[in-house]
């Protein structure tokens, strides 16, 4: 296990830890709170409306990556780091009783809190499969949907992960994932600021390089569509209140934002 993922899934552990023990939400990426700039805003009343609250808590995401694609009945849908399984059950709903959703997470408190999530909302067609997101434990061409919030940054290995996600669509399968992503070369300090204010920074590719990783892996029809940006003056407003020292960030206004970044598999949908 690499250095990287090992904390990644410390980190991720303590957090699922901390929900079932009914301590609220927390933030994974770095500013605390339910008001971060990640995580907050993503979901409608209505979808949070229909989950248990557990599962709202346990939302770690970056975006909305359900509301980025067409679900239909009947489709299978792999959600690649499914965490407290928000996105699963979303989906599920979507691609009814003749439609399965998976939920892909590496961490077991994770998977405990989800499958728990899952007996609380009363959604069958779900299953929660334990493995990492660079070697996904499902057969070749056989999902229809990926989807993923704010965990492809997360990985040691992209393209390993792009490569995994192109082997398990259908021909015409479509990935829907939302990501932290950079426009721009950033210096190294500003960067490194910009991490410790948001932690979920930290391993976001340029937007170019998502772009070529996903074309190296097989994939067309590229999109990244950027809809929220990270801007320094609010960077600068954590530090400061903090009591602490960041230097100047306004090399950072408006290189971060959380993005859809949408792809298609070649070949005909069956």
């Amino acid at each position: 296990m690499s250095d990287i993922t090992a904390v990644v899934q410390e980190k991720y552990g303590s957090f699922a830890a901390s929900v079932t023990a009914g301590q609220g939400k927390t933030s994974c990426c770095g500013s605390g709170g339910c008001d971060d700039p990640i995580t907050s805003g993503l979901y409608s009343p209505e979808e949070i409306g229909a989950l248990p609250a557990e599962a709202v808590q346990a939302s770690l995401g970056c975006g909305n990556p359900t509301a980025l694609v067409d679900l239909r009945p009947g489709q299978v849908v792999l959600d690649l780091g499914s965490g407290g399984g928000i996105d699963v059950l979303l989906s599920a709903r979507r691609v009814g009783p003749t439609g399965k959703a998976y939920g892909l997470d590496m961490t077991d408190d994770m998977l405990a809190l989800a499958r728990e999530n899952q007996r609380r909302a009363g959604v069958a067609n779900v299953e929660f499969l334990k493995g990492t997101i660079e070697q996904i434990p499902l057969p070749d061409a056989s999902v229809d949907v990926i989807i993923s919030n704010c965990v492809i940054n997360l990985s040691a290995d992209k393209p390993q992960v792009l490569r995994e996600a192109f082997r398990v669509l259908k021909p015409g399968g479509r990935l829907a994932v939302s990501d932290v992503l950079v426009r721009g070369e950033v210096p190294a300090d500003v960067r490194r600021n910009m991490e410790l204010w948001v932690g979920c920074i930290a391993g976001a590719l340029r937007d170019d390089e998502y772009q070529a990783g996903l074309e190296a892996a097989g994939f067309e029809q590229v999109q990244i569509e950027p809809w929220r940006e990270y801007a320094a003056a609010d960077a600068e407003a954590y530090f400061r209140d903090a009591g602490q020292s960041c230097g100047d960030l306004t090399a950072a206004d408006g290189r971060f934002f959380s993005g859809f970044v949408r792809a298609t598999r070649p070949g005909a949908a069956a």
